[in-house]
């Protein structure tokens, strides 16, 4: 410093003093100086004043000398205090220097730039506040700083800053707001403690509606929570839990919208106390929003439906993730099929007096029960749109991944049920590629997975909105190569039942009012996969039939599988397929009503079913002597056995028999068991089963089934002869209705069994492992 200056008005000793390096000496220079500038407002001197502090400024706090700072900093705040309540006229060039030396390399330098900023400050009070923002800029910097008493000092002016943003009524928290949004991302502890602290601060004054700008520091505030510090993370978890009890109390004024994606991005952190909160938070927003967060439901999805597989581990966070699922999933009503997402008005429609009131008491029940003012609630119905292609993106793309828990995907296949359900129209839009994925979940190795989306599937195959038109002939790509395309037959709207004499060839395809063309098609896809997948029948064949005939008809699956199964070219499948589904018929409580059905044959619709089972069951011999007991056709069941003479007998067909006498056995053929006793009109009942007998080694099956013969009564009544009197069935046939071909039907046996025996012979001279085990 030049000592041959003028630094008038400050005297040279003054000078020297401010200029020594001993703090004693400064403070006497600070002491003359207040003296100094309390004569000048005495004198109401502004211009002295004014000159006194740019001297101060400019040749001592921002001088190259730090002694000379140091002077500098200890005369602007004698300035200060000298000036009193007139500081708040000066304030910018006090605090501009001041603020300065906070970046000064020496801690000390910054310890007594925060001190002399702390006492201007403590003169100026509620003055200082249009200078909040470079203050609170400067503030966030000291409390970063790595010496303990620059921080001790900065913590000391933070708390009188607070004490007057607390008690002034004219806070500006418009410009602030840029700034602590753009502080909250640093990652030093202390800055972020100080943010914290601030945003407590500000969120405890009545007059100061933070609110309104938290989607602004909303994401900072999840990523501070995220912090190593359990005090930081603490403070952070009290800030935001204050922020969820405002919500909770004025959820008119919050902006939902504005803050959803940030929740659903912070509801995937790998940090465990970030996703329980931002999940937490995400029930509350859905609970309070209602249809407000539909728009977002994609995301919500996204983020929701992996928590839901978690373990112990993290059941809090599972448990809130439910919450927010089944509460999303209310929201989708049935108004969200009727517009066009195209079409979906930009304006309110004109909308009648007394159809508004209507109009505005659905939405309130919508909208999870919450009320909301009237002219938000109509504004809500017309602009809240339901993303369905974004949710079904989402759904399929879950699915498909091998990797989710067992409890997500049952949770998606529950979401695509809901949306079958609420929204038809528009799933149908997306059934084409969702079906293939849907039928891979078969395979699924939970029961309850594969339950659930059969519950899929089966609305798929029954939604009036699958209807279409010419129904009943499944697609082209669906069908085999070589396959026939399938003719509709007549529906009586009565029974919801196929009427057609299914004779002569005639090709039946199954179709009711409550089916619709996906139903075939489903049937089509499903056999293909039974056979893709021998080890999916074997192992969950029955089980995945069963359920189906809980959910569908159960006469229209058997009888679109046996339609199916009659053009199946791989004849082995056929076979297998053919006798698991007469295994269901035979054993499954699912099909009492249908067995009645076809125990009697007393209606066309009844015969017509048996005609078509009939002739795929052609595919197995002994399941078609079956079929012949189960509807009390033991004339035909006794031509059936005849032909058994030209058949191949192998081990697997005398098993097949084996098991047929123990089902003989079984609470299912009682009646058979108990016609037996009346000899004179069931011959061909006690012939059949002798046949039986015949066809079996003296196995345990043989004295099972010849000790049940030997119970006959009069075993000389046995003897019969075929007669012009002797009827074609042992059952009384109503001569109303038109008898069944049986003469046909036995001829296609014979061709059925013929292509068969061609095959195996085909495939022994390739030398293929048949496996046969023919029994010589």
């Amino acid at each position: 410093m030049n000592p041959e200056k003028d630094f008038s008005p400050l005297t040279p000793s003054i000078v020297r003093a401010l200029n020594d390096k001993l703090y004693e000496k400064r403070k006497v220079a600070a002491l003359e100086i207040e003296k100094l500038v309390r004569e000048f407002v005495a004198q109401n001197s502004t211009a002295q004043i004014k000159h006194v502090i740019q001297i101060l400024s400019q040749e001592f706090a921002l001088s190259q000398h730090p002694h000379s700072r140091k002077g500098g900093l200890i005369g602007l705040a004698a300035c200060s205090i000298a000036l009193g309540k007139d500081s708040g006229l000066y304030l910018k060039e006090l605090i501009e220097p001041v603020l300065t030396c906070f970046n000064d390399a020496d801690s000390r330098l910054r310890y007594y730039a925060c001190e002399a900023l702390y006492n201007i400050v403590k003169v100026a009070r509620g003055s200082v506040l249009p200078h909040f923002k470079v203050l609170f800029d400067g503030l966030s910097k000291l409390a970063a700083d790595p010496d303990p008493n620059v921080k001790s000092g900065s913590e000391l002016l933070d708390r009188l800053l607070k004490d007057i943003v607390t008690e002034s009524n004219n806070f500006d928290l418009v410009s602030f707001i840029p700034l602590l949004r753009e502080r909250i991302y640093s990652n030093n502890q202390y800055a972020r403690q100080f943010i914290i602290s601030w945003i407590l601060v500000l969120e405890s004054v009545p007059d100061i509606n933070l609110l309104d700008y938290l989607p602004e520091i909303l994401d900072g505030l999840f990523q501070i929570l995220g912090d190593n510090s359990k005090e930081i993370r603490k403070m952070c978890e009290v800030a935001l839990g204050e922020f969820l009890k405002e919500i909770k109390k004025n959820p008119s004024s919050v902006k939902f919208a504005e803050m959803a994606n940030i929740l659903v991005i912070h509801c995937q952190a790998s940090d465990d106390l970030i996703q329980l909160t931002a999940m937490c938070w995400m029930r509350e927003f859905i609970q309070l929003a209602g249809r407000v967060m539909l728009p977002y439901s994609s995301g919500i999805l996204t983020a929701v439906l992996p928590c839901l597989s978690y373990d112990d581990r993290k059941k809090s966070i599972k448990e809130v993730a439910n919450v927010c699922n089944q509460s999303l999933m209310k929201l989708v009503i049935p108004e969200d099929d009727e517009v066009d997402e195209t079409k979906q008005p930009t304006t309110a429609p004109q909308i009648m007096e007394g159809d508004q009131d209507e109009s505005l008491s659905k939405q309130e029940v919508t909208s999870g029960g919450k009320s909301f003012p009237p002219q938000s609630k109509l504004t809500e119905r017309i602009q809240v749109t339901l993303n369905l292609d974004g949710i079904v993106q989402v759904l399929d793309c879950h699915l498909h991944d091998s990797t989710i828990g067992m409890m997500t995907r049952i949770a998606v296949l529950k979401w695509l049920y809901h949306l079958y359900i609420k929204t038809p129209r528009k799933m149908f839009r997306h059934t084409d590629s969702l079906f293939p994925i849907l039928l891979k979940t078969l395979s699924d190795e939970s029961d309850e997975v594969i339950l659930k989306d059969l519950e899929v599937l089966a609305e798929i195959a029954s939604s009036p909105a699958g209807q279409t038109e010419g129904q009943g002939a499944p697609d082209g790509p669906s069908l085999r190569p070589g396959q026939l395309e399938l003719i509709s037959a007549p529906i009586n709207s009565k029974a919801g039942l196929i009427v057609s004499s299914c004779t002569k060839g005639m090709e039946c395809s199954p179709s009711t009012p409550t089916m619709n063309s996906y139903f075939y098609k489903f049937m089509i896809n499903l056999l293909k996969r039974f056979s893709s997948e021998r080890k999916l029948l074997e192992l969950r064949g029955a089980f995945i039939i069963r359920q189906l005939c809980l959910l569908l008809n159960a006469e229209n699956i058997f009888h679109s599988m046996a339609d199916i199964l009659l053009r199946e070219e791989d004849l082995k499948f056929a076979s297998t397929m053919v006798h698991t589904l007469n295994t269901i018929l035979l054993t499954s409580s699912e099909l009492f009503q249908l067995r009645n059905q076809l125990k009697d044959l007393k209606t066309a619709e009844s015969r017509n079913l048996f005609c078509c089972l009939y002739r795929s069951w052609c595919h197995n011999p002994v399941t078609t002597v079956s079929l012949c007991f189960l509807t009390q056709n033991y004339k035909h069941a006794y031509d059936l056995i005849q032909k058994f003479g030209d058949l191949e007998v192998t081990v697997d067909f005398l098993i097949e028999v084996d098991k047929l006498v123990q089902l003989i056995e079984c609470p299912i053929f009682t009646y058979l068991r108990l016609q037996l006793l009346d000899v004179k009109n069931n011959p061909y009942l006690i012939k059949a089963l002798y046949g039986l007998l015949m066809l079996l080694p003296q196995s345990n099956a043989f004295q099972l089934l010849s000790h049940r013969l030997q119970c006959v009564p009069n075993p000389e009544l046995l003897q019969t002869a075929d007669g012009p009197k002797a009827s074609l069935t042992s059952k009384k046939t109503s001569v109303t209705t038109p008898a069944i071909d049986y003469t046909e039907l036995l001829q296609h046996f014979e061709k059925v069994q013929s292509k068969h025996l061609q095959v195996r012979h085909q495939r022994a001279n390739r030398g293929e492992n048949l496996d046969r085990r023919t029994v010589f």
